[in-house]
């Protein structure tokens, strides 16, 4: 979820599976300058003061505001590795699939396939516009698309086989992750499966990004007749991230979809 002085660079390659890329093109984000370093800890990085700032001053428009300042210390300038992992080990479901705060929709277009169809959600608008500058003319093009919609009171058209969440738990108030529960109750199938990255998780006052822990999760997915398949520390994270930072993937176990 790059800021707008990055410029966007597209191309197929044939990488090792270490390096993200999808099958059918690469997405790789530069500075105009030098590489960007993702962020650094919470509570010492000035560019999460800065978003804070931005959010809590204003409810309605401050994450709009973050994209056109380029306030976006959440971004790595390339797809999370561990969805890069997932995606070329088969170890993702196929058919749709939603990405809900997507940003710039690098993990849209890098799970995006033949048999898997992504949507990525976003409340800003200016996200939405540099997704789609930066995505329209990818060879997987057809296979993934974008829309603008607040993820709380969005109403698809159609159920998802698959929702990843990463950086959007930890964006949202802690008193409205019962109501995120519930749209991803809504919006899975019943066989549904729901995969989070749990970050950060430390012990940091205030946010966004707010403190995580398993237990939070658990709190308002268990109530919604989710539990976890598995939750492990996630090796793929980037480096500043390790240790702060788990793989959960979860499926409904009780109810059905209220959509």
């Amino acid at each position: 979820m790059p800021p707008s002085l990055f410029s966007f660079q597209f191309r197929i390659r044939n990488l090792p599976l270490r390096v993200p890329s999808t099958t059918l093109g690469t997405i790789r984000v530069m500075n105009n300058n030098r590489h960007r370093t993702a962020d650094s800890r919470v509570e010492s990085n000035p560019r999460v003061h800065k978003l804070q700032q931005l959010v809590n001053t204003n409810a309605s428009g401050g994450w709009e505001e973050s994209w056109k300042q380029g306030v976006t210390p959440w971004d790595l300038g390339r797809p999370t590795p561990v969805i890069s992992h997932l995606h070329h080990t088969g170890s993702l479901p196929m058919g749709r699939v939603l990405v809900p705060g997507c940003g710039t929709g690098y993990d849209v277009v890098e799970m995006a396939c033949l048999g898997r169809y992504v949507v990525g959600l976003d409340i800003s608008e200016e996200a939405i516009k540099k997704a789609k500058q930066m995505s329209s003319t990818l060879p997987n093009a057809d296979y993934f698309t974008f829309i603008k919609a607040d993820f709380f009171t969005w109403h698809p058209t159609d159920l998802f086989d698959l929702i990843f969440d990463y950086t959007f738990f930890c964006a949202i108030e802690p008193d409205m992750r019962s109501a995120w529960a519930q749209q991803i109750q809504n919006f899975l199938k019943p066989d549904g499966e729901l995969i989070t990255l749990m970050f950060p998780m430390d012990d940091h006052a205030g946010g966004p990004p707010y403190k995580v822990s398993i237990a939070d999760y658990k709190e308002v997915l268990h109530p919604m007749g989710f539990e976890a398949i598995s939750i492990v520390d996630n090796k793929w994270a980037i480096e500043v991230r390790k240790g702060r930072e788990k793989l959960g993937r979860w499926k409904r176990a009780l109810g059905q979809s209220s959509l």
